[in-house]
């Protein structure tokens, strides 16, 4: 019983990164294309006309589907700590029955907080860990869109340039921080609303 649930564990675990990593190459892959159509449309029209209203078409609709990409991104997170979580407890199961498995063990068999750090991060925490993350990447992507968006609206209502660029620039950092703070809120709700079986001895 216990085999069977890890198998099913890892198999819907591998599940949703696979359709994490396959939603967001598809976000960037429109990304380019929405990019390059901008291009075009603007040789084609010199930057006149109806390019304006294109362009911003392009980018809402870029904004819209990055917004759907990262909410699934951020989601499949708290999943992924839900796979993690129940997986330990899984190990701590093991132990149960046979505790010199122990230290045969890289992962953790406790299903609290440290625990689950020893799972992610078994030679200790990096903080490139995060920095690097394919969140961290949609995060990124879909705030320039952002910003792309709201500078092309700050100049379709007549402002200058400048204004234009520091408004958009404040509207990427705002997305940035915005996705951040929430992901990290999610984190610390599954994390203080978790009840562990295992507890992490003190060190």
């Amino acid at each position: 019983m216990l085999a069977t649930e890890h198998w099913s564990l890892l198999a819907s675990r591998s599940t949703t990164q696979s359709e994490v990593l396959t939603r967001i190459a598809i976000f960037l892959t429109l990304v380019s294309a929405g990019l390059l159509a901008l291009g075009l449309l603007g040789n084609a029209t010199q930057f006149r006309g109806w390019f304006g209203v294109a362009a911003l078409g392009i980018l809402l609709l870029l904004a819209l589907l990055g917004l759907i990409t990262a909410m699934r991104v951020y989601n499949s997170g708290t999943d992924d700590l839900m796979y993690v979580i129940a997986m330990n407890r899984l190990r701590g199961a093991y132990l149960d029955l046979d505790p010199g498995l122990e230290r045969y063990l890289v992962s953790s068999a406790n299903d609290d907080e440290p625990g689950v750090a020893r799972t992610y991060y078994a030679y200790g925490p990096r903080r490139s860990q995060v920095f690097a993350s394919s969140m961290m990447i949609i995060t990124v992507v879909e705030a320039s869109v952002l910003g792309l968006l709201a500078g092309g609206i700050v100049v379709a209502l007549g402002a200058d340039i400048v204004v234009a660029v520091v408004a958009g620039g404040a509207v990427a950092l705002f997305a940035v921080l915005g996705w951040l703070v929430w992901g990290y809120r999610t984190y610390r709700h599954a994390i203080d609303t978790h009840r562990p079986l295992r507890r992490t001895p003190p060190a």
